[in-house]
């Protein structure tokens, strides 16, 4: 079965194109969509099988992937996520949205991933009004990581969701194409120490909002 492609405009994504995504998420599908950098593959963070089919996908062990939340704004954070204090918080408010992957330590809450309690969490807010209206309309995060085959080398990321959906059409559900991505990922900044440790540099800079 092959999967839909879905195009919506990427500054004014209208909302019924928007609740047709919503809907293949809420089914336990999965889907690859735009962000403020490169393409991401993600589903239900509620939905065991869903985010294992992503960890199929991508090729990692579901025990051991590092899968980020995808959120609308900061107010889910807290639910997924331990210390976070008052100066890391106005760091927060001030770099997001944007492209910025942040690390925290996981609370209680935050879902399983193949069946163990996860000890960090990747907090996303990507500058993007189709995927923030997504996860707006979906209620909770998505459960995301970049479309990509290996992390680890300098493979440039498919930007053209043409191509996209050419390559994944018969892994996932629904592919939206909201225009040529970007081929830099997020930056992540470790927070778990109650600091900014940079572990990768990626289009954001975190200099300027410190």
């Amino acid at each position: 079965m092959s999967a839909t492609l879905l195009r919506i405009h990427p500054d004014n994504p209208p909302l019924n194109r928007i609740q047709q995504a919503v809907e293949v998420i809420r089914k336990g599908g999965v889907i690859i969509y735009p962000t403020d950098t490169v393409y991401g593959i993600g589903c239900d963070i509620h939905n065991a099988k869903a985010v294992e089919k992503v960890c199929r996908i991508k090729g990692l062990n579901p025990d051991k992937a590092n899968l980020s939340f995808i959120c609308h704004d900061l107010s889910h954070i807290s639910d997924y996520a331990h210390g976070i204090t008052t100066p890391i918080y106005k760091v927060l408010k001030r770099a997001l949205p944007g492209p910025f992957t942040f690390l925290f330590e996981a609370s209680a809450k935050a879902p399983r991933q193949g069946g163990r309690q996860r000890k960090t969490v990747g907090i996303r807010i990507p500058d993007n009004p189709i995927v923030l209206q997504l996860v707006r309309e979906l209620g909770n995060p998505i459960m995301s990581t970049s479309v990509r085959e290996d992390e680890n080398t300098l493979d440039e990321y498919v930007t053209d969701p043409d191509l996209i959906y050419e390559k994944y059409r018969s892994m996932v559900d629904l592919v939206i194409d909201g225009g040529f991505g970007n081929n830099v990922p997020s930056t992540i900044i470790d927070c778990t120490n109650d600091d900014f440790e940079l572990i990768r540099q990626g289009a954001g800079d975190i200099e300027q909002y410190l």
